[in-house]
């Protein structure tokens, strides 16, 4: 499929912007320009605000069940066009087309619970003390939102937050990754053509700061939300609470892997491997430090090396691709950098470590065993194709490790034990726990962290209440 211009859209009007002004997008798998992008100033940016407003004014009011038709109307239309999406998602970010696909298709599931969650947000009356007094709590949309998403899942990232707010009756303008902009553009099509009315949702590319400074700051906009980075998330968190703006934050981590004595070994390779290689381990609940029973540490780092070497890199749309480039020469050399700070601090590499080629930004996946404590690896999320290896001797070792790092988004653990299971659950610092499986971040389960990984939730019905605004109503009778 060739790859297009991609354009602003708003106040339901694909545009370019004012002055013409583009940007590239690079293919990561041949570091190619494919195609170009409109850039937003600030007159664009005021007339996407303006749209947003008078959208939101009228989709407030929309009775939930038809907002709820139309949402799903947008689910079917994800569906049906998938396959020619994920060829863009491949190409402008990289990841194997089977993935591109299953992020395209998983978009359809989460419009389509977001939509019928929206059918459910209820208020209550609550028993007065007054016989003449009726004492009502409304759930009304906090109004138009601003999005910032990311490039690593520019299709996931960006449905959940419209999702969350289209079923709640708010509008929202969508400041989507510059990197990769076609494939959230469709998403925004596809609402567009589902019948979502004009200035309920916007869609602007540029420059990041220049965007976010902008929208955050101006009145119209009353909830932010965000994923990305931890030092940027703190900034625009900061800026957000100068204004009293809403706020949810979906940060970095740096995801600990318990394997536990009794651990099914063969399952925690199959799974946390498929998991840490997924998008090149460009993900942020990517598993990364894998901490292994003494007794098993060994054995388990000689089979996921092994798995790890069988993985076949390569353009993401040529058939037998298990795991594309990274997404630009920057985490290429983020890297090489990660891989020699280990060695040098006594770690082993047991597979990969270096580039692959001199085309494109592909890295090998890569194994690190016996990595000490000090190394970056250990303390920094790589976000990338690397897995660091250390073994413990007693569970609580364990969670005390994977508890010493200001991050807590997600994590993972195999045991057969429940006392172990219990142990974790009630002590690992994460907003989200998988055990004896792969990540499965479902809709309708909250989807967030804490500590130095943000706050808030984007899945569940937790996601719809960051979006709406509780009123207390008394009315007297008497």
């Amino acid at each position: 499929m060739t790859y297009p211009n991609t354009q602003l859209f708003i106040n339901g009007q694909w545009c370019d912007a004012e002055g013409g002004r583009t940007m590239p997008v690079f293919n990561p798998a041949t570091g190619t320009e494919i195609g170009r992008l409109a850039h937003a100033g600030v007159p664009d940016l005021e007339r996407a605000a303006q749209a947003a407003q008078k959208g939101f004014e009228l989709w407030r009011d929309v009775p939930a069940n038809e907002r709820c038709a139309i949402m799903r109307k947008a689910a079917a239309l994800m569906r049906e066009r998938a396959p020619a999406i994920a060829q863009l998602l491949t190409q402008e970010q990289g990841k194997p087309l089977a993935e591109a696909k299953i992020e395209a298709l998983s978009a359809a599931d989460i419009i389509e619970w977001f939509a019928e969650e929206g059918r459910r947000v209820y208020g209550r009356i609550v028993p007065p003390r007054n016989i003449n007094v009726q004492q009502n709590v409304l759930k009304q949309p906090v109004g138009p939102v601003a999005a910032f998403t990311p490039w690593n899942f520019p299709i996931n990232q960006a449905v959940r937050k419209m999702s969350a707010a289209l079923a709640t009756g708010c509008s929202i303008i969508v400041k989507a990754p510059e990197e990769t902009p076609a494939s959230p553009a469709e998403l925004i099509r596809a609402f567009h053509d589902a019948g979502v009315p004009a200035g309920v949702i916007g869609l602007v590319f540029g420059t990041p700061a220049d965007i976010s400074s902008y929208l955050i700051a101006h009145p119209i906009i009353r909830k932010i939300t965000f994923t990305g980075s931890t030092p940027v998330g703190k900034q625009l968190a900061a800026m957000a609470g100068q204004h009293m703006k809403r706020v949810t934050m979906e940060l970095g981590g740096h995801a600990p892997v318990i394997v536990a004595e009794d651990g099914d070994l063969e399952l925690a390779v199959k799974a946390a491997g498929a998991a840490k290689f997924r998008n090149a381990g460009q993900v942020c609940i990517s598993p990364t430090r894998f901490l292994v029973h003494h007794k098993i540490a060994d054995e388990f780092a000689k089979v996921f090396a092994a798995h790890a070497a069988s993985l076949q890199v390569g353009d993401g749309l040529a058939q037998g691709t298990n795991m594309g480039p990274l997404a630009n020469d920057r985490r290429l050399a983020a890297m090489q950098a990660i891989t020699q700070d280990a060695v040098a601090k006594g770690a082993k590499v047991l597979t990969g470590g270096e580039r692959i080629g001199t085309q494109g930004h592909f890295f090998a996946p890569t194994v690190l065993s016996h990595v000490p404590l000090d190394a970056d690896v250990v303390n920094n999320e790589p976000f990338g194709p690397i897995a660091a290896i250390r073994s413990f001797e007693k569970i609580e070792d364990a969670i005390a490790e994977a508890n010493r790092l200001p991050f807590g988004l997600a994590g993972y653990a195999f045991t057969q034990s429940i006392k172990t299971t219990h142990l974790l659950s009630q002590r690992l610092e994460v907003g989200m726990l998988w055990v004896n499986q792969p990540a499965a971040p479902w809709p309708e389960m909250p989807f967030g962290g804490i500590k130095d990984s943000g706050y808030g939730s984007e899945g569940g019905p937790e996601a719809l209440e960051a979006y709406l605004n509780t009123k207390s109503v008394a009315i007297f009778n008497g």
